[in-house]
């Protein structure tokens, strides 16, 4: 009863946009231009998968998506470790991280293809500034609020430095690391568009620009409800493993 319920709950306001959409489009309130009704935008779906197309913009979304992401998670965890562990690190860089913090990564993009080239490099470059400070700041968080007893406990326990954060820094800090985790990764599909306008021939972001000279807005509702359902898989995937590996974070 309680997962029909949750069902009901969670999914009852999309249900109704969509017979909001079915009927507006069906009765011609909306010029089907500006908004193609469902059954278009569900053959142009399905007319991509059958060509294989959709299946190789999503394959290149997510090696680009993904490759920065996790380049953004190399780089941000010991930088934030380090910063909250050494107050005269972080004063020291953080002026450099707070100034390319307020830079919007579109608008390096000039920059990027100037150093980095049109190839994928530059594409993955723009991912990995635009989810950095998401996992950099919450991991920085966590570690910086981690009750000053597990230091204590760490000192009487005599536990090595990798001891201590394995077993207490990183289980404690792990709450906001994975906060940090989920806000980048949604970082990362939103700079799919603009990272993939860089003389991209493949990708999610291409195939919405490219359908929208094409005027083909079936095809730019596709390639915008692919991204939106593989954001929510990503996401309900990082509350599972959160729910599995910091299990005392859900209270």
């Amino acid at each position: 009863m309680k997962t029909v319920k949750d069902f009901v709950l969670s999914f009852w306001i999309p249900i109704v946009l969509i017979l909001l959409w079915w009927v507006s489009a069906s009765y011609g309130w909306i010029n089907p231009y500006l908004l193609p009704p469902p059954e278009n935008v569900w053959k142009a779906f399905v007319e991509l998968i059958k060509e294989g197309e959709l299946y190789r913009h999503i394959s290149s979304s997510l090696y680009r998506s993904l490759g920065g992401y996790f380049l953004a998670v190399c780089i941000a965890f010991p930088l934030a470790y380090l910063f909250a562990k050494s107050q005269s690190a972080h004063q020291q860089g953080r002026i450099v991280l707070e100034s390319l913090r307020m830079i919007p990564p579109l608008s390096l993009i000039p920059l990027l293809i100037l150093w980095l080239g049109i190839g994928e490099t530059a594409k993955i470059a723009i991912v990995l500034l635009a989810s950095f400070f998401p996992i950099y700041l919450n991991a920085y968080s966590g570690f910086k609020q981690l009750d000053y007893r597990y230091g204590e406990l760490a000192v009487m326990l005599k536990l090595s430095r990798w001891e201590r954060i394995k077993h207490i820094e990183f289980p404690g800090a792990l709450p906001s690391i994975f906060t940090g985790l989920r806000l980048g990764f949604g970082y990362s599909w939103r700079a799919l568009v603009s990272a993939e306008l860089i003389a991209a021939s493949s990708g999610l972001g291409y195939l919405i620009s490219d359908a929208s000279e094409m005027a083909r807005t079936d095809q730019v509702f596709v390639g915008i409800l692919t991204i939106a359902v593989l954001g929510i898989v990503g996401d309900i995937l990082f509350q599972y493993q959160m729910k599995k590996f910091a299990p005392w974070s859900q209270s």
